[in-house]
């Protein structure tokens, strides 16, 4: 593998993890939980942020889709003012990290090829961190990451450009020798403004008209990553 990218910060859903198939489901879970098990509530309330509840699915301006778990929180509790914050919050995360993360690609061989390659590797996400390391764990490539971080691990959260910045610094790395691969604006954004190539790829909800004005290079999935590093 030559190239001269010497680490990959990905981002977590839509991207190591496909989007629709894993935050679909919470998402109905999410909204049940929050109408107090009343379905008809449910449907009204998540149409309001997004999402079909019948079919579990999203818009493409949701705000489940990019936003960090605060910004759900905060549009949840507009329509359902009942909850109290500090306890919703707790409990989107708690069921985030239940939900099972359904994978593009096998990531194992695809993260450990990386590695042996010499790459730096890390995840860059809006999730929280706890919920995120547990789903890497869960598909056992915690280990693999030589940095991760979320929303609420101090660096801020996408678009804006410290969670990037962060990692170049643990990694020793240079904004020019990494790669930022996401699903989102959000994401790409996010590596351009710090100086990153920007990796587009379509497993989450944008598609590529969407992307295009920020990727340099836009991927099915990132199994397609190594083929483009040749």
């Amino acid at each position: 593998m030559t190239s001269s990218i010497a680490g990959l910060l990905f981002d977590k859903d839509g991207t190591l993890f496909d989007f629709q198939s894993t935050w679909g489901p919470w998402a109905r879970q999410v909204f049940l939980d929050v109408a107090r098990g009343d379905a008809a509530k449910a449907g009204e309330l998540a149409a309001g942020l997004g999402y079909d509840f019948a079919n579990q699915t999203f818009t493409r301006d949701s705000v489940i889709i990019a936003g960090t778990p605060d910004e759900v929180a905060v549009a949840l509790l507009a329509v359902a003012p009942d909850w109290e914050e500090r306890d919703l919050l707790g409990h989107l995360n708690d069921v985030a990290a239940s939900i099972p993360q359904v994978e593009p690609v096998p990531l194992i061989p695809l993260l450990t090829g990386f590695r042996a390659a010499g790459l730096r590797l890390g995840v860059a996400t809006n999730d929280a961190e706890a919920p995120a390391r547990a789903h890497l764990a869960t598909a056992d490539i915690l280990h693999l990451f030589d940095f991760v971080a979320g929303y609420d691990s101090g660096f801020g959260a996408k678009p804006a450009t410290g969670m990037q910045v962060e990692f170049c610094t643990k990694a020793g790395l240079a904004p020019e020798q990494v790669a930022m691969v996401g699903d989102s604006t959000h994401d790409l954004r996010a590596g351009r403004a710090a100086g990153m190539t920007t990796i587009g790829v379509l497993t989450g909800m944008a598609g590529k008209e969407e992307l295009a004005p920020f990727a340099d290079v836009i991927l099915d999935n990132i199994g397609g990553i190594p083929a483009w590093l040749d």
